[in-house]
């Protein structure tokens, strides 16, 4: 094992401007994946659970949406909620139980509704509820997608360390090609974001500044 005494956002940046570094690249078709952009992930000063890596985060997702509407092409929202008594959290939901315990988001609450400031067409938009990291598991996103001929998924929301890794591992697992835009991205610490950023770059997407998921929508 290779020592360093390099920060994380160090290590990213060093692999990330590395010129020789591979590509996925761009498919034909993508969908957007917004994953758990809700209150308790994103209303910072209100909950313990809730963290911001760029402020623009919100407005980066809405502009993205907006693209892909307009292109005809899937987007897609996903939050997590559990009943009162925690009895569909599983194991993930249950190892600890306190007010800012995953289980304790609960149907209703202001922890479990989607941030203020997105923009969620319900009349066109895909809503899911997930119980676990991935966006895939148990939900019907892949059938949404092979039936909308996707090859791509771009991937937003948080955390990086945990939905978002988990639904871009599994995403590159089933064949897309997995596009992960940093700025759209977000964690707790810096430490966790850009570790995990960088473990996706180097082995399970592209992660890329959003001005080339915007570049790459243009071209469509």
């Amino acid at each position: 094992m290779e020592l360093s005494d390099k920060t994380a956002r160090e290590i990213y940046q060093e692999v990330k401007s590395n010129p020789a570094r591979a590509k996925f690249g761009f498919g034909n078709k993508a969908a957007l994946v917004n994953v758990d952009p809700q209150k308790a992930y994103t209303s910072v000063g209100e909950f313990k659970t809730a963290y911001e890596t760029d402020p623009r985060q919100m407005e980066y997702i809405n502009d993205l949406s907006k693209k892909f509407r307009a292109l005809g092409w899937p987007v897609i929202w996903t939050h997590v909620a559990y009943m009162d008594d925690a009895s569909d959290a599983g194991v993930w939901g249950t190892r600890t139980d306190t007010p800012d315990s995953l289980q304790n988001i609960k149907f209703g609450s202001r922890r479990s509704e989607f941030d203020d400031r997105l923009e969620i067409d319900r009349t066109k938009d895909a809503v899911y509820l997930k119980k676990m990291p991935s966006a895939f598991f148990e939900t019907p996103l892949q059938s949404l997608l092979v039936w909308h001929q996707v090859d791509t998924l771009v991937i937003t929301g948080g955390s990086t360390s945990g939905c978002i890794r988990a639904t871009a591992v599994e995403s590159l697992s089933r064949g897309y090609k997995t596009i992960v835009p940093e700025e759209c991205v977000a964690d707790k610490h810096e430490s966790f974001h850009f570790a995990n950023l960088t473990d996706l770059l180097l082995k399970y997407a592209d992660v890329v500044d959003v001005k080339e998921v915007f570049e790459y929508l243009g071209e469509q």
